[in-house]
C-alpha cells in the first residue's frame, strides 16, 4: 500500500490499481479527492469535509462511492443515489479493494460549553489508522498511525500519551495546517524522544510506502 499525504488531514492510499482518499476538507488541495475510487470522511467539520472536492471526485469517476457518518451522509446522498454509504463505530466494509474497520463515536472536547459532533476513525486493511478529531484507540493492532498533532483540541501532551496508548509501529503528521513550521522542532522533539515509537512527517504530495 502506498500512502500520500495530502495537506492538513486528508490522505491518499493506492493499492492493486485503486486509490482511497480520507477526509478531502477546505484546506486540502482543490484536486484532492479527484483519482479516488472510494473516498472516506471522518466527520462534518469543514477541514475534513468539503462537499465541492466530494461533488467533484463523484462526478469525475461514476463507479466511485463515499463511505461516511449520517451527518455527512445525509448532504450527499440525495445527488449520488446508492454511493453514499452511512457507517458508526463496529462496521467492516470493503472499499475498492481495501478493507475498512470503523472505531469510534464522538469528536474531541474542543471546550465543555461546545457540543461534541459524531467523529469516526478508519482502520484500512488492518493496518493505517486515520482517526479524524479524536484520540480514538481502536481496539486492533495498528501499524501506521496518522497522528493529528496540532488541533483546537488537543495539546502535546495528549499527542504524546496518544502515541503511547496506541503504540503503533510508526506515527505520521496529520491535522498539521494550524502548526506553524517555526514550531515544528518543539513537536517533532517531543514525539521523537516521549512518543515511544518513530514518528515522521510527510510534505504535502510526498509519498511512502507501507
Amino acid at each position: 500500500m502506498k500512502l500520500t499525504k495530502r495537506l492538513h488531514s486528508c490522505v491518499q492510499l493506492e493499492k492493486d490499481g485503486h486509490t482511497l482518499v480520507i477526509d478531502p476538507g477546505v484546506f486540502s488541495e482543490p484536486d484532492a479527492g479527484l483519482g479516488a475510487d472510494a473516498l472516506l470522511v471522518t466527520h462534518e467539520h469543514p477541514d475534513h469535509f468539503d462537499e465541492g472536492r466530494l461533488r467533484a471526485a463523484l462526478d469525475a469517476n461514476p463507479a466511485a462511492s463515499l463511505w461516511t457518518l449520517r451527518s455527512v451522509a445525509e448532504r450527499m446522498a440525495a445527488a449520488y443515489p446508492g454511493r453514499v454509504h452511512t457507517v458508526g463505530h463496529g462496521d467492516t466494509f470493503t472499499a475498492a479493494g481495501f478493507e475498512v474497520q470503523v472505531h469510534g463515536e464522538l469528536h474531541a472536547v474542543i471546550h465543555p460549553d461546545l457540543p461534541r459532533v459524531t467523529n469516526v476513525g478508519y482502520l484500512v486493511d488492518g493496518s493505517l489508522f486515520h482517526p479524524g478529531d479524536a484520540l480514538t484507540v481502536p481496539d486492533a493492532p495498528v501499524d501506521t498511525l496518522m497522528l493529528p498533532v496540532h488541533a483546537p483540541w488537543n495539546k502535546i501532551s495528549e499527542v504524546v500519551d496518544y502515541v503511547r496508548e496506541v503504540k503503533p509501529r510508526r506515527a505520521i503528521d496529520i491535522h498539521d495546517a494550524y502548526l506553524a513550521d517555526l514550531a515544528r522542532p518543539i513537536y517533532d522533539g517531543a514525539l521523537d524522544s516521549l512518543g515511544g515509537a518513530p514518528h515522521s512527517r510527510l510534505g504535502a504530495g510526498e509519498s511512502a510506502a507501507l
